[in-house]
């Protein structure tokens, strides 16, 4: 790469022109539990009495189209079956075992298909809603992995559902300052997330303030990673790349940040979700796509601007009344959604870990089209969306397709 071609324009605040920037591998690890809506009802009749709360909550559990949720355990675990809610303690404990865990053999994936030397990690960019405790978690998957100590590391937190994206936007930036300083970056991008721990603290709460809380209907445990490049060459790579970032777009909804939150308390993280999510989500989601498209010059210049069906979409699955309405309010079809409602249906909503998963799953679904929408939503509310560009891979200079 040529760092002196990146000054060429600027658009949301990044550099559009010759980024040079693409994910050279992706890796998903889910647990090997699958847990389906009776779970909840299971653990609500062993440990809470009958309410009209509990009962609206466990009617919309079995209406969401999650057919079944990635888990650590299975519905007898022991965290979940204890006299009382886990504390905040026990569940820091866990997420330093199972989160750990799930997020060394995601990163493994990743590293693996890049097929780079560890060594070479110059980054790590982390984030996690579901753990706070001090290091972070990103620091023993590090230490785990072999990541040499003088690789820089960020842990982002406060950003829930809509972090992996913002983990990869985070990243980019960060490749890009060392494209400016002609050095090479290998940027090792992680999510976890261990919701299902938390179906006790969310139970509690619709038993003793009697509201309706969806989140113990929709969330799941899950680690995703990626390697990030900014193309400044290393000795012997040949590493394909997954996907080219072409740009990206970052946006607060005003006046939002009471709809959709995960609040901290002494059992854990509360989910806060009010009705307003979804047609919130929906209405952003048009003219974000239209600024983003139009900022890009390598999607406008010489040709007509593309619409929202000239893509595949990887919509973070935040609900199902999320993923029809943005598919209805952008024209879609389910074809263009099909790797989100596969990893809905599934394996359910892993917040920040999703996206990677959909992003993941989308490439293993055969030809698509050429150019890819990535877009999650969290607190805030925060909009996060990505252009991502599918890259052939090449065979004696040529795109596979083209040679016998």
């Amino acid at each position: 790469m040529s760092p002196s071609a990146l000054p060429n324009g600027t658009a949301n605040g990044h550099l559009t022109s010759d980024l040079n920037l693409s994910i050279l591998g992706l890796g998903v690890e889910y647990p090997p539990y699958r847990v389906g809506p009776d779970a909840l009802q299971t653990i609500a009749e062993r440990y809470y009495p009958e309410s009209p709360a509990l009962s609206k909550v466990l009617s919309i559990n079995r209406y969401t189209g999650i057919e079944t949720r990635a888990a650590i355990g299975e519905v007898d675990h022991p965290i979940v079956n204890q006299p009382k809610a886990p504390s905040i303690t026990e569940l820091n404990k866990c997420f330093r075992e199972e989160g750990v865990r799930l997020s060394v053999n995601a990163c493994k994936q990743a590293i693996a298909e890049w097929g780079g030397q560890v060594d070479d990690i110059t980054h790590v960019v982390s984030t996690t809603c579901t753990n706070s405790a001090n290091p972070g978690y990103d620091h023993y998957v590090t230490k785990q992995l072999g990541v040499k100590s003088s690789a820089e590391k960020v842990l982002l937190h406060g950003i829930g559902c809509s972090g992996g994206l913002a983990a990869l936007r985070t990243a980019a930036n960060m490749a890009l300052g060392s494209s400016f300083r002609r050095k090479p970056a290998r940027i090792l991008v992680l999510a976890c997330e261990i919701s299902t721990v938390l179906i006790r603290s969310e139970l509690d709460s619709i038993d003793k303030d009697q509201t309706v809380r969806i989140g113990a209907c929709l969330f799941s445990d899950c680690a995703s990673a990626a390697v990030l490049s900014n193309g400044v060459a290393l000795p012997d790579e040949l590493a394909d790349p997954v996907y080219e970032v072409l740009g990206w777009k970052h946006e607060i909804l005003a006046d939002t940040e009471t709809d959709l939150g995960f609040d901290i308390d002494p059992l854990g993280w509360k989910v806060v979700l009010t009705p307003r999510v979804p047609g919130l989500a929906t209405a952003a989601v048009a003219p974000a796509f239209k600024d983003l498209v139009e900022s890009l010059p390598e999607l406008t210049e010489g040709q007509e601007t593309p619409n929202a069906l000239d893509f595949d979409w990887a919509l973070h699955p935040g609900g199902s009344t999320i993923i029809t309405g943005i598919e209805k309010a952008m024209g879609l079809s389910p074809e263009h959604l099909r790797a989100t409602y596969e990893i809905y249906m599934n394996y359910g909503n892993s917040s920040s870990a999703t996206i990677m998963s959909v992003m993941n799953k989308l490439r293993e679904m055969g030809d698509g089209k050429e150019n890819v929408i990535a877009c999650a939503f969290g607190p805030g509310i925060s909009l996060e969306m990505m252009v991502l560009k599918r890259r052939n891979k090449l065979l004696n200079g040529l795109p596979q397709e083209d040679v016998d």
